[in-house]
């Protein structure tokens, strides 16, 4: 069904240095423009963030910094993209908690007040969400075709869950999956709970705040704050009040302890090479 239109609207989409939308930066932006009178415009191009992209990111979008070197940084760009967005609407894909707020950021490093107060927004994700709800009832009647009964019974919710996960093991047999790097994985829903622990996490993530993770070298690097992807030993070692805070600040106790492991190991390492 074609959108009917009072207004213009941009949908848009960026790819990024990382996932915060205060530290992070711009690497690429695409914006497609509808009108009411069913033109399209389009607006694609790369920018250079003049920082680091994290190696999470690159993987994700294949966007390298010597891709970037010859590029214009944001500032020089700011203007030609208000203009091409204007007083249109706003479209996109989560782009209500990560791509207009980044934009929004963007703009105002370049003193531009990119307001957003009297456009209309249509996220698709939450459109998703709203209609494909992923709640355990939803689910239940999806993948085992009944109401449940008692919903937020803490019982009729375990025997809703294990039926749910059965069903979905028949559900998902024969079916192939394509990750984010668009790599083929055969059929990775099997009746073995080891491989779905594989499959349902990220095992670089380390504690369930996901403020540690492994890098690709399987060091525990911080995935937060001002040492954001740098391994925690060489962050004690030049800092070594950074494991005092992290000690009095309202981190999980999961965080904590895996910090005085850390810090108790390097210690202990420097004591025997003495």
């Amino acid at each position: 069904m074609k959108l009917e239109l009072t207004n213009d609207i941009c949908f848009f989409d960026l790819e990024t240095t990382g996932l915060s939308v205060l530290r992070d930066r711009i690497v690429q932006i695409a914006v497609i423009k509808l009108s009411p009178d069913g033109t399209r415009q389009d607006l694609e191009m790369l920018i250079n963030p003049t920082i680091p992209i994290s190696e999470e990111s690159m993987r994700i979008h294949g966007i390298t910094p010597a891709m970037l070197v010859d590029k214009p940084i944001f500032l020089e760009v700011a203007d030609q993209i208000h203009d091409f967005i204007g007083n249109a609407d706003l479209g996109g894909y989560n782009c209500v908690r990560f791509d207009i707020p980044m934009l929004i950021e963007e703009f105002s490093r370049a003193d531009i007040d990119f307001d957003i107060i009297d456009r209309k927004i249509i996220d698709v994700q939450r459109l998703f969400y709203k209609m494909e709800p992923r709640t355990l009832r939803a689910a239940y009647k999806f993948y085992c075709g009944n109401v449940l009964e008692n919903a937020h019974d803490a019982k009729a919710d375990v025997e809703a869950t294990i039926s749910v996960l059965e069903s979905q093991l028949d559900y998902y047999k024969e079916t192939d999956f394509i990750d984010e790097k668009e790599n083929l994985v055969p059929a990775p829903v099997t009746n073995d709970i080891a491989k779905l622990h594989e499959f349902t996490n990220d095992l670089n993530i380390i504690d369930a705040t996901q403020r540690l993770k492994y890098n690709d070298q399987g060091q525990v690097v911080f995935n937060f704050g001002k040492y954001i992807e740098k391994p925690l030993v060489d962050v004690f070692k030049v800092e070594p009040s950074y494991y005092n805070w992290i000690l009095d600040k309202e981190f999980s106790h999961q965080v904590k302890q895996i910090v005085r492991k850390i810090y108790a190991a390097m210690h202990a390492d420097k004591h025997n090479r003495a």
